[in-house]
């Protein structure tokens, strides 16, 4: 059985004091509750209204979070100032030059009217103005872009369009150089060194592709040194190795001879050449400055590049059929490259030294000759004019040797 405190009588004095205390401690139970709610939902809206010196974070964002916002923000900053800079560095380098980017026109005979001949314009380009001197103001284009040309017409900063004649041309290395009047040529583009380019540089190349005059576009230098095989005589076999410089700036036709630039403005490469395929983008080519100075210097004085010359007509061994190595020319079968001598002109070096049409040279000097790749890049890079060098060679089966002075000739 148990025992109820509620069933034993309490004295009447002390029923009311009970009855009182029970009520004190619910409301200060009450109170302490609304108190802390206020508190918490009061302390965000002070702290965010700036009233309290402290910030809230929410939960579940820690500090270094808001941290890293007002870093992310200054960063943000700094790109758009180092952009802000870049852009006006180029819009400095792209005025220093635009007006010295010119058009090249190459006007070909076609077919007029009642049988008469009339020339049109067959293709078009770019040029820089790189010299003034005297009366006459220089410009270096691609030697394709001129190529055939009946007239050459050169189209200036300001749509003018003026007579330009042809000082010499280079097909090897793809270069030309035209003169027009210098009346009204106020500005001069300037040469700079591509040797000490680096890749990732910035890249301005400046042109009229698709005859849109003055196009300007932005990229990089995205290798300094490559080397591109061209098929000079259209067989299929590559003649001669273009060093050339590559860039992503964009390079379409029209920008054939236009400048490409450095971040100061300097020309480092004359655009030349762009890989064709719709499957290839961002990738071009310029002639790089080292290259073509040399070569202008010698188009200004010569007219022509002055390179050694053997004196023969060639052809690669490999563009024989094999059964003719053995059973034609006699060659033994450890011979597995060679130039062919096709014919030799008279009064030239080769002629000199007794070579004639059927031998196979097989070196030159120490360099060993498998095609005639090799036996142009030896006697324009290694050897020069003037110079005596030891041909090695086949004939009928027999490996002989001669001494050979070089001369000059135009390529």
């Amino acid at each position: 059985m148990g025992y109820y405190d509620d069933h034993m009588p309490q004295p009447d004095d002390q029923k009311p004091i009970q009855k009182g205390k029970k009520r004190s401690g619910l409301y200060g139970f009450v109170g302490a509750i609304l108190g802390a709610l206020i508190v918490v939902f009061s302390i965000p809206m002070l702290a965010n209204s700036g009233v309290l010196p402290y910030e809230v974070t929410p939960k579940n964002v820690s500090s270094t979070d808001n941290s890293e916002s007002v870093t992310s923000d200054a960063d943000v900053e700094a790109v758009e100032t180092l952009s802000l800079e870049t852009t006006s560095e180029v819009i400095e380098a792209v005025d220093r030059v635009s007006d010295a980017v010119v058009g090249v026109v190459n006007m070909q005979q076609s077919a007029g009217l009642f049988g008469t001949e009339d020339n049109e314009s067959e293709g078009t380009g770019s040029g820089v103005v790189y010299k003034v001197e005297g009366d006459y103001a220089f410009i270096v284009t691609n030697q394709h872009v001129i190529d055939g040309a009946i007239d050459i017409d050169v189209t200036l900063g300001d749509g003018s369009r003026v007579p330009a004649e042809l000082v010499g041309e280079d097909q090897l290395t793809d270069l030309a150089v035209l003169t027009i009047d210098s009346e009204g040529i106020e500005t001069v583009a300037e040469f700079g060194d591509s040797e000490s380019l680096q890749s990732g540089e910035p890249a301005i190349a400046i042109g009229n592709p698709l005859t849109f005059e003055g196009t300007v576009t932005l990229g990089i230098i995205s290798a300094v040194e490559r080397s591109l095989p061209v098929d000079l005589t259209g067989n299929g076999q590559p003649d001669w190795n273009s060093e050339v410089l590559q860039t992503d700036a964009a390079i379409n036709p029209g920008n054939s001879g236009g400048a490409l630039l450095n971040i100061q403005g300097d020309v480092i490469g004359i655009n030349s050449m762009k890989i064709a395929q719709s499957a290839v983008e961002g990738i071009g080519f310029a002639i790089p400055t080292a290259v073509a100075i040399p070569v202008i210097e010698d188009l200004e004085q010569y007219g022509e590049v002055q390179r050694p010359q053997m004196g023969i007509a060639l052809r690669s061994l490999q563009e024989i059929p094999s059964f003719h190595w053995q059973d034609t020319l006699g060659l033994p079968e450890d011979v597995k490259g060679g130039v062919y001598v096709e014919a030799v002109e008279a009064n030239t070096p080769a002629a000199e030294a007794g070579l004639v049409e059927g031998d196979v040279i097989t070196a030159l000097g120490d360099t060993d000759i498998t095609d005639s790749h090799d036996l142009r890049s030896f006697l324009y890079k290694d050897v020069s004019i003037g110079d005596t060098i030891t041909v090695t060679f086949y004939r009928d089966g027999e490996q002989q040797t001669v001494e050979l002075t070089l001369d000059k000739q135009v390529f």
